[in-house]
């Protein structure tokens, strides 16, 4: 007797997206499935689609065809308001410039997620404090950001991807911004959290130093993505 299976975290079905009725295609017929606890790096040239493939996993904008399912449910359906609720609850991200608030403290940015869900101010700082600590800064809780170096506003953006428990982190460039030192500790800090919090990660990343964080690599090309060195099989970063 066959033992059923659960959907993948993330599937991703025949997905293509032109700009131009005349262009080429920037993606085209892409597929992909992600599964709980799976973090995967996408790696490509500037403009080969690497951020119209995220915004289009996160809801920000939808294909030209195809279908984008999220534990089974199809997600090229919903309308603005509902993807919105979706990304809420189940979608972290993580950016290359951290996007953190300048008036907020760290404790009320990282819990910022937690507010637009409607969690109480109690449980909402009981769980942003507990992050902050597992990301290393927990006696920064009540600083404000720019008294911060940029290291420390990475690992507040991974802390408040992550506060809210989502079942996919999508993290954009993450190290961009940092020198090579603080970029190995955030990298190794998102894997470790990661596991942790057994979420889904897509890495969208320039850098295969940065790639080799993942457990798997894939190269988007011609609008396709396509398999490249395992990432076990290159120089781990903890070496």
């Amino acid at each position: 007797m066959r033992v059923p299976t659960s959907p993948p975290l993330l599937a991703l079905e025949h997905l293509t997206k032109r700009y131009r009725p005349d262009a080429a295609p920037v993606l085209e017929q892409l597929q992909l499935e992600l599964h709980s606890g799976d973090y995967i790096a996408i790696m490509g040239e500037s403009g080969a689609g690497k951020s119209t493939l995220m915004n289009i996993v996160a809801g920000l904008d939808r294909p030209d065809s195809g279908r984008v399912l999220f534990e089974g449910a199809d997600l090229t359906g919903l309308d603005d308001d509902a993807l919105t609720r979706w990304r809420r609850s189940s979608i972290g991200f993580v950016f290359q410039a951290f996007h953190v608030l300048s008036y907020l403290t760290v404790q009320q940015n990282v819990a910022l997620p937690l507010d637009l869900l409607g969690i109480g101010a109690a449980e909402g700082a009981r769980r942003s404090r507990a992050l902050l600590e597992d990301c290393g800064i927990g006696a920064l809780a009540q600083r404000y950001p720019r008294e911060l170096s940029g290291g420390e506003l990475q690992r507040i953006a991974i802390a408040r991807a992550l506060v809210h428990r989502p079942r996919l982190v999508l993290a954009d460039e993450p190290t961009g911004n940092l020198d090579a030192g603080s970029a190995e500790q955030i990298l190794r800090l998102l894997r470790e959290q990661l596991r942790q919090h057994s979420a889904g990660a897509i890495l969208i990343t320039h850098s295969m130093a940065a790639a080799r964080s993942a457990d798997r690599i894939l190269r988007l090309e011609a609008g396709r993505l396509r398999s490249t060195a395992s990432a076990a099989t290159l120089a781990p970063l903890d070496a």
